[in-house]
């Protein structure tokens, strides 16, 4: 979680930092939004971390990290700047809305200074709906509460986050189950447990249950961890309860030494991850499926292009041997994206890498042995969907063709550069050679060339973009293809 670091003295930061690690867990249980405020020089404090809940609906649609308030907006969090404790209130602090229920616990360090302001909103409803729970919880929530003030829930920041489906235990220091919520009952409903599990045993329930109940009793980790529950995949997340020293024993303490704290527990969370799996897991067999079906598709153009290319070889007429190389060198770029779509999940495609591939086909197809003609690749990584890209590669196949067939006729050395832009809402491709340029008065939009005609219809037609063919003053040719990119 990202704060303002500028705001926060070098001595208090370990701390805070702590307190903000478990801050996404602790909003998630408390199905509240959670804030960390730090005091400023000017009588403001700033709220240097905010958490939504994923277990509901948040308060706050945006993040308030970096806002200030003043003691008139958050009275309930200056006082607990200037007074250990927790204090607890209900209050208007969006207009027109429920009201709200504000509680604030002070963070202070080992030397009992006040160094900034753990704090809780929620709306009245919820908060209702939750002091109706077990006192059981309600006390488990007090000691979650006073952990995360205490940075205690620092490794609780590699949890993922507990959703509103997800299923809350909390078990004693014997590893029995208190309290259960009807979530949770459910889900062991699911898996054959009908009966109420209140003053049961957790390790009975399962092998998991109790290595996780050992892991969290025993050794104080704070574990997550995904098994199968009969026919069914269960998430765990299980953390250890501590209870606080008593306030008074924390101001004796420089006479009889660091109170320490007292395992009370462990509170497990449980989500059923079956369905997502399942998803996952059929999405990962249609990934499969249609990289194959691409992989074959390349196989079966590449085949054809072999026939092509045999059919070149018995043809007599020079001009019918050129279409068909021509046509041979089409059906392999489209073979390209097929090639790339086999090896990736994306449907989208990097141009980039398109152009490299097919400018190494043009190396190895088109260049005869007596050309030395270099080919260039300039410009960033720009995905595009595979229409747009199929389009583009068969536009850049046509003008390497065109480049090479026209521009180095007379010629056995040149360069030929491929640069693309990026320039944000469109994409800009340029087909540069050095070779000896267009004809005098050649006009592109009246030529009959195969494969001018291909390029302005894939342009005009699939790109819906503009295409220009230019003579650079005796510099030879360039060509520049520019098209709206489309949205991913």
């Amino acid at each position: 979680m990202v704060y303002p670091l500028s705001v926060v003295k070098e001595r208090d930061r370990p701390l805070l930092e702590k307190v903000i690690k478990g801050l996404g867990f602790v909003a998630d249980i408390s199905k509240a939004d959670a804030f960390v405020y730090y005091p400023s020089s000017d009588g403001s404090a700033i709220i240097i971390a905010h958490a939504r809940p994923h277990s509901l609906s948040p308060l706050y649609q945006e993040d308030l990290t970096g806002h200030r308030v003043t003691p008139s907006e958050r009275p309930l969090v200056f006082k607990a700047l200037h007074r250990r404790g927790c204090w607890r209130k209900q209050c208007f602090l969006l207009s027109g809305e429920a009201p709200i229920i504000q509680e604030s616990y002070s963070i202070w360090n080992g030397k009992g200074r006040i160094i900034g302001v753990l704090s809780f909103e929620s709306n009245l409803l919820e908060y209702e709906r939750r002091r109706r729970r077990s006192s059981v919880f309600q006390s488990a929530l007090y000691q979650l509460h006073e952990m995360a003030r205490r940075g205690l829930l620092e490794k609780a920041a590699a949890f993922s986050p507990v959703g509103e489906q997800d299923g809350i235990l909390i078990v004693d220091e014997q590893g029995y189950i208190r309290y259960i919520s009807g979530v949770a009952a459910n889900l062991y409903r699911k898996v054959g447990y009908l009966w109420d599990l209140r003053g049961k045993s957790l390790s009975e329930l399962s092998s998991v249950d109790q290595h996780l109940l050992k892991a969290a009793l025993v050794e104080g980790s704070f574990i997550e961890e995904e098994a199968p529950e009969g026919k069914n995949i269960w998430v765990r997340k299980v953390l250890p309860l501590y209870e606080q020293p008593s306030r008074w024993r924390e101001s004796l303490s420089p006479l009889l030494g660091k109170p320490r704290i007292r395992l009370t527990g462990a509170i497990m969370v449980i989500h059923d991850a079956t369905e997502e799996r399942r998803k996952e897991q059929e999405l990962k067999v249609k990934t499969a499926m249609i990289k194959e079906i691409h992989h074959r598709i390349k196989n079966n153009l590449q085949t054809v292009a072999a026939l092509l290319r045999l059919q070149a070889r018995r043809v007599s007429s020079e001009e019918a041997r050129s279409a068909l190389k021509d046509s041979v060198h089409r059906i392999l770029s489209m073979a390209v994206i097929h090639e790339f779509l086999s090896e990736h999940d994306s449907g989208f495609i990097n141009i980039r890498e398109i152009c490299r591939r097919i400018m190494d086909q043009a190396r190895e197809g088109m260049l005869t042995p007596d050309k030395c003609i270099s080919m260039e690749l300039y410009g960033p990584d720009i995905d595009l969907p595979s229409e747009q890209a199929t389009a583009c590669a068969l536009v850049i196949n046509e003008l390497l063709q065109n480049a090479l067939e026209h521009g180095y006729r007379d010629r056995t050395t040149g360069t030929i550069t491929v640069r693309l832009e990026d320039l944000d809402d469109k994409i800009r491709i340029i087909v540069h050679d050095d070779g000896r340029g267009l004809p005098e008065g050649f006009d592109p939009t009246r030529a009959d060339s195969l494969g001018l005609r291909i390029v302005r219809t894939l342009v005009q037609d699939d790109l819906h973009g503009e295409f220009r063919l230019e003579s650079m003053d005796g510099k030879g040719v360039s060509a520049t293809v520019t098209f709206p990119k489309a949205r991913k």
